[in-house]
């Protein structure tokens, strides 16, 4: 059963009872993300993420680890591009020192000194990691490709040239500035009774009273490029992608179905054609990113230098080709795999969770699953190969190369 409250300061607390768990999950959202950093500070939302486990007024960082270790739970935390997040999952019997734990590191963190300065160490080698897994790192050089150097186009981790001048001051100010009453969310789901996690919360968290001023942004401009970037790898890996949707569009389901169709499952058309038909890729997939005002549908393809040109060439001809060929088959095969996810995606706590709360950011309002049902099954064969023609014939489309390849190779290509 779905609830939606108020804390006594005006933050939103969405929640969903599963009487039928044992767990909860209770997490504390905040509307800041690496778009929002200006360059020169590019990372600081996932490193000021870090450093809410580094100490409070009353825990050591082993505290705080032993504490949530005695519960026999899990306290952690993650940033994206829009979004940072902190949650704590529990038994449903040690709830109340859960939002108790949670509650602190998210109020009371006291970023020491030589603390920061020992996790810009970490966070250095967590950006070498990335840029040493190029499947990875390659989403973040298509971001810059498409958005610029600037906002959504910022990786997340940051740069190491940002990371090493962060200081305490930096730190403090960005939670001066986000970390308020407006542009936070909690959401909560599992075995809890809602008017006492209201009252814990209200306890713990009311006395947040810093406001805060969500931004606005002008949607940022899609660039079509081609941007190669040569490195000695075994394998060529390309993302090749146009200008998708924002969360909220009226045609989320529909771009959820073309990606099914095009690449999101072993039955995909890119998935049988390029891997099982001509074995020219062991990994290829589609994938759709959606923001606040804007979004990417992208496929990513590993490959050998040889076939890098080809297998570019191939996914091109086939997204080129979505709008004149999908059939009813596909449609319906489709929408039956889409709503199967929707619900295998729905049996865990911490993904109800998510659910919740990404419904409140970018909604304001609850679907339930009755309701995502209708919307996915709504949508008509002239609905999606309108939407492929737009997105695809009729607009722009980039690309970015990284691994043993050379720029001219891909000249010319749209």
């Amino acid at each position: 059963m779905f609830t939606k409250r108020y804390l006594d300061n005006g933050i939103p607390v969405v929640m969903e009872q599963l009487k039928n768990y044992r767990s909860v999950i209770l997490g504390i959202w905040v509307k800041v993300g690496s778009r929002n950093e200006i360059r020169d500070k590019n990372g600081i939302s996932h490193f000021l993420e870090h450093m809410f486990f580094k100490g409070t007024k009353k825990r050591t960082p082993t505290d705080i680890s032993i504490d949530i270790d005695s519960l026999g739970g899990d306290l952690n935390a993650f940033t994206s591009r829009e979004n940072t997040a902190f949650y704590v999952k529990v038994l449903d019997e040690y709830i109340d020192k859960g939002i108790e734990l949670l509650s602190d590191i998210f109020l009371h963190s006291t970023f020491p000194q030589e603390e920061i300065e020992k996790e810009k160490g970490v966070i250095k080698e967590e950006i070498k990691l990335v840029e040493d897994t190029p499947d990875d790192y390659i989403h973040d050089l298509f971001s810059r490709t498409v958005w610029g150097d600037a906002g959504l186009g910022q990786p997340v981790l940051g740069r190491r040239e940002t990371i090493k001048t962060f200081t305490r001051e930096d730190l403090i100010s960005h939670v001066r500035k986000y970390y308020g009453t407006s542009d936070t969310v909690v959401a909560c789901a599992g075995n809890f009774e809602p008017d006492h996690v209201m009252n814990l919360l209200n306890h713990h968290l009311g006395g947040l009273r810093r406001g805060s001023e969500p931004e606005l942004f002008s949607p940022p401009s899609f660039k079509s490029e081609i941007a190669v970037y040569p490195k000695d790898l075994s394998e060529a890996h390309i993302c090749f992608g146009v200008e998708g949707l924002p969360y909220a569009s009226e045609d989320r389901y529909a771009i959820a179905i073309l990606n099914s169709i095009v690449g999101s499952s072993v039955s995909s058309r890119l998935f049988q054609e390029i891997r099982e038909k001509k074995g020219y890729a062991y990994s290829i997939y589609s994938f759709v990113s959606s923001y606040l005002d804007t979004g990417l549908w992208a496929v990513y393809a590993g490959t050998g230098r040889k076939k890098a040109l080809t297998v570019t060439e191939l996914i091109i001809k086939e997204m080129k080709g979505l709008c004149e060929t999908i059939s009813d088959v596909e449609l319906r095969r489709a929408k039956d795999q889409l709503k199967g996810n929707l619900v295998l995606g729905l049996e865990s706590t911490s993904s109800r969770m998510q659910s919740i709360a990404r419904q409140e950011i970018y909604y304001g309002r609850y679907f339930s699953l009755k309701e995502i049902m209708k919307g996915v099954e709504a949508v008509t064969l002239g609905q999606i190969k309108d939407l492929s023609k737009r997105l695809i014939n009729d607009g722009k489309m980039s690309l970015t190369v990284l691994g043993p390849v050379k720029g001219e190779d891909f000249k010319g290509l749209f």
